[in-house]
């Protein structure tokens, strides 16, 4: 089932010692399984830039496992992304995944001079040619921000046509959603890999208020059932898991070219569905 597939680890940058301490332990134990890379966040208008910089170096030289920074060009002059490039240019990165990027609280409107996430896939290729592999995100249940669906297939493809590699998609639960994306933007004319994202299931509370801000729906009988769970930790933890191992054996039986897991800093949940999925490291 893992033949010619791509297998990633998502981190983001903390904001203490004691947790990026975790955060690279974590990354040592999942750099076991040779993944394909590890992204790391980037947080709202940049506010992580330095910490998203410097756990990104330590990725590639310490645990040695490639690292792809997110680049979001919300609140960046074309002068500070043009650094950021050169900067990771230099520290010999090849990947990067290439955001509009969120709107810090208060912000207001979009500021910088790129708005949208293709303006930024162009601006890298402009100034870097070929160097990076450009991921873009997808949104198989549309983006919360977008009008409607079709505009949202259509901002995907800008981005695509843009010079993007490949595609990470927002978490989901929903199987059907994603072959569904998959199989309209490919009618639009993108053939690029659109790896799912894949999100463990841990905290119902957490992943509940998250899902709402972010859009991503939470199937009303898998809701149900961890409501149900109340704080009984362990069975939340046992659901979980066995949902997303069968979506994702759906997905990878269903075409899907690889998995991208959003870890949380936590290796745990990523790999009990790993194991069950009986991936093998490339």
């Amino acid at each position: 089932m893992s033949q010619d597939r791509s297998y990633s680890f998502e981190f983001f940058p903390t904001k203490t010692d004691a947790g990026h301490e975790k955060l690279l332990a974590t990354a040592r134990t999942l750099a076991s399984y040779n993944p394909e890379f590890f992204s790391c966040t980037y947080g709202a208008g940049g506010s992580t830039r330095d910490r998203t910089i410097n756990t990104v170096l330590q990725l590639e030289k310490e645990v040695h496992v490639p690292a792809a920074p997110h680049l979001s060009c919300v609140g960046d002059s074309k002068a500070d992304l043009r650094s950021l490039l050169t900067q990771y240019q230099q520290a010999g990165i090849k990947r990067i995944v290439a955001l509009r990027g969120d709107l810090p609280s208060g912000m207001g409107m979009a500021s910088g001079e790129l708005r949208y996430a293709n303006d930024l896939v162009s601006f890298i290729r402009e100034e870097t040619g070929d160097h990076f592999h450009i991921e873009v995100a997808a949104y198989p249940e549309m983006h919360p921000q977008a009008r409607n669906f079709e505009d949202d297939l259509k901002n995907f493809v800008r981005k695509a046509n843009a010079g993007a590699n490949s595609a990470i998609t927002q978490y989901f639960f929903n199987a059907d959603s994603y072959f569904h994306f998959v199989e309209r933007v490919r009618k639009m004319g993108v053939d690029i890999p659109i790896v799912p994202g894949i999100m463990p299931i841990t905290n119902y509370s957490k992943l509940a208020r998250f899902s709402d801000a972010c859009g991503a729906e939470i199937p009303r009988w898998v809701r149900k059932q961890l409501e149900a769970y109340g704080d009984d930790t362990a069975s939340i933890q046992a659901f979980g898991e066995q949902v997303i191992t069968e979506m994702c054996e759906r997905l990878l039986h269903g075409g899907a070219p690889g998995l991208h897991f959003y870890t949380l800093n936590q290796a745990e949940p990523s790999l009990a569905v790993w194991n069950n999925l009986n991936l093998s490291a490339r």
